[in-house]
């Protein structure tokens, strides 16, 4: 048993934690195999996060204060949570392919840059594509015309942090896909061009037909 200096030391570690990840999954191991919980923390490690089972008070008294305080009150049954302070995709990439192949390992809700996130918007945000894929689409474009970069550079997301969080803000994950270029581009139309003369056609010709 754990005296109170260390349980002291263990809720300062987490709080601390806590404070600074801007993605948190909070999910349920009950039931989950050694080899599997294993496989979980390696691929949680390998996306940048961290995975702890935690006690419902513990991860309350650490959550309290922190952007995470909505999501870790009054919480209830076995509980464990996943979080990072870098790539929320990458996290929840790795946390959906595991709760597809081990069934007792499921999601119960999530916090992406302050906002609590249901089930569904978890498996969504998986859906979007990478740091790393996007860097990848940039690297295979260099090769490719002037034109053609800035064409592309304006469709990806500067900062995946910022448009991670205004696409939960907004409830946009679903369309996603929408062309960056649809809206706000600023572009004026062209005006028509004037009606040509026909070739042949002088001033002086003009006029006396008047």
């Amino acid at each position: 048993m754990k005296k109170r200096s260390e349980k002291q030391q263990d809720l300062d570690n987490l709080k601390t934690e806590l404070a600074r990840v801007s993605t948190v999954i909070l999910t349920t191991f009950q039931g989950i195999t050694v080899e599997n919980d294993t496989k979980l923390r390696r691929a949680v490690q390998a996306a940048g996060g961290k995975y702890r089972v935690v006690k419902n008070t513990l991860a309350e008294r650490a959550g309290a204060g922190t952007p995470t305080e909505k999501l870790l009150k009054d919480l209830k049954g076995t509980n464990s949570i996943a979080y990072s302070e870098h790539d929320p995709v990458a996290l929840a990439k790795a946390l959906t392919k595991i709760a597809k192949d081990v069934p007792a390992f499921q999601f119960k809700a999530g916090l992406v840059e302050g906002r609590v996130i249901s089930i569904a918007e978890i498996q969504q945000l998986a859906n979007l594509p990478s740091k790393e894929e996007l860097l990848s689409k940039i690297m295979f474009l260099l090769n490719a015309p002037a034109q053609r970069i800035a064409m592309a550079l304006n469709g990806l997301p500067r900062n995946l942090a910022i448009t991670v969080s205004e696409a939960i803000k907004a409830n946009k994950f679903a369309s996603s896909g929408a062309s960056a270029g649809d809206a706000g581009s600023g572009e004026k139309k062209s005006e028509p061009a004037p009606e040509a003369v026909p070739a042949g056609t002088t001033e002086a010709s003009t006029e006396k037909g008047q």
